[in-house]
């Protein structure tokens, strides 16, 4: 398919609403609910895409079923739980596909997070800090509590190849380049990239040992270390690294890029299915 003909369709979703998306977009007043509104948008395409497989969107993902994951792999893991409906809730849900054996896989999890307001609050005049007299507020550290979700998700999916977590980045904290901002009374305040004070992106590369960002990682690598091979399960980072704003159009490229690679990864785990067709 091409980038017109999928941009069409997502256009023509949009406007449909098609129900359950349609009222979440309503909802959506930030942007990790955006997200969840294009995860909505995602699998519609995926359903008209392969119309072969059959798909499910959830919300959230119970600690129960990740430590049954865990045990499946070796009965040492998963072993503790003190909180029976403890779970996790991914900004986006997750969008799993069935497999040949009636198993569902994930082929999607995505989260986002927004920080930093500094060009929102430069451009309307609005100073900040203890005294409201400093252009720049330090960042803060609210964005570690991605960790979490993407450790829970790493363990479900363990005994996988692929590990399709996608961290979309908004704000200020997260540029990859120097942005100049004018306030009302035209004097011109530039925010690096490199100040410390402002970058959080450096706490956020532990999560795809220190690779690229704005990069599709979903497919595992394995790696050599003291004649041992390693898995490494890579969350995707991506950034407007100038500190714009997401669209809806641009998400959902990259949201169908990674569930695409899970299913070229599934091949052979859904090729039954794919064949009728």
């Amino acid at each position: 398919m091409s980038d017109m003909e999928q941009s069409d369709r997502l256009a023509k979703l949009q406007k449909e609403g098609h129900g359950a998306a349609g009222i979440f977009h309503e909802e959506a007043r930030t942007h990790d609910k955006e997200v969840g509104y294009d995860s909505l948008l995602t699998i519609k395409e995926l359903e008209t895409e392969f119309p072969m497989l059959k798909f499910r969107y959830r919300k959230f993902l119970t600690k129960k079923e990740i430590n049954k994951a865990l045990q499946r792999i070796d009965k040492r893991l998963g072993q503790t739980l003190f909180v029976d409906n403890a779970e996790i809730r991914p900004d986006g849900g997750l969008i799993e596909v069935k497999d040949d054996n009636g198993r569902w896989r994930v082929v999607l999890v995505s989260e986002a997070k927004y920080q930093g307001k500094d060009i929102e609050n430069i451009s309307t005049g609005k100073l900040v800090g203890k005294n409201n007299d400093k252009d720049i507020m330090e960042a803060g550290n609210a964005i570690e509590r991605a960790y979490k979700n993407i450790s829970e998700i790493a363990n479900f999916m363990l005994d996988e190849h692929y590990f399709p977590y996608v961290l979309f980045l908004e704000g200020s904290n997260f540029l990859t380049q120097n942005v100049t901002v004018v306030r009302p009374d035209g004097r011109e305040v530039t925010l690096s990239y490199r100040d410390g004070r402002l970058n959080r992106l450096d706490r956020l590369t532990a999560a795809n040992y220190g690779m690229p960002i704005n990069t599709n990682l979903c497919k595992n690598s394995f790696i050599k270390c003291n004649d041992i091979t390693i898995m490494l399960q890579a969350a995707s980072i991506y950034t407007k690294g100038e500190g714009s704003t997401w669209n809806d159009e641009e998400i959902v490229k990259i949201m169908l890029d990674t569930a695409k690679t899970s299913l070229k990864v599934l091949a052979s785990d859904i090729f039954e299915q794919l064949s009728k067709y």
